[in-house]
């Protein structure tokens, strides 16, 4: 074990959610890097789940054109690898992103499997994926990259309608972590 570490703003951001939504569940920080960033335990410490974090930055004030800057709550921007992804010994990936306008913590949460899937459904069989996550004012989130300025558009106006993009259906879902732990 090395005698000091610290961890990433992503993990603590998950850890400290975690601990403020989830009072029976705890956080534990692994001592070494082996894919997994964070694991939650129940309050009688018998049953676990294993997190891998990823952070990004905001990019809605610098990247964002004016048109639908003021929709976004949070835009995040990830580079992944399908191989790492696919090897992946985590039953959960967490993308964070943390809004500087709106002050909130966005968090899609899902499968590696789920993961894998989603990105070979968009972008093909990469070895190394970009992925662009939004997260709009309406609480729905999109997986953007590639998309083109028209389909933003719609996206920012609610009226985006592709099924394979669509990543709602994570955003904050933390139903697998509390099935697991029960």
């Amino acid at each position: 074990m090395q005698q000091m570490f610290t961890i990433h703003a992503g993990e603590y951001l998950i850890g400290s959610y975690i601990e403020e939504n989830f009072k029976n569940y705890n956080v534990w920080v692994p001592s070494k890097d082996t894919g997994i960033d964070l694991l939650v335990t129940n309050s009688k410490n018998n049953k676990a789940v294993s997190l891998q974090v990823k952070y990004s930055k905001d990019y809605v004030i610098t990247h964002t054109e004016p048109e639908y800057q003021n929709k976004l709550r949070a835009w995040g921007w990830w580079t992944l690898n399908r191989d790492r992804i696919k090897k992946s010994k985590a039953d959960l990936w967490v993308f964070v992103m943390q809004s500087f306008v709106e002050k909130t913590i966005e968090c899609v949460v899902l499968s590696p499997l789920t993961l894998l899937k989603t990105l070979k459904r968009i972008h093909g069989n990469k070895k190394l994926f970009q992925t662009y996550m939004w997260v709009g004012c309406n609480n729905k989130c999109w997986e953007t990259r590639g998309l083109n300025k028209a389909e933003k558009i719609l996206i920012a106006n609610n009226r985006f309608k592709c099924a394979d993009r669509n990543l709602t259906s994570f955003l904050d879902n933390w139903k697998p972590m509390k099935q697991k732990l029960k």
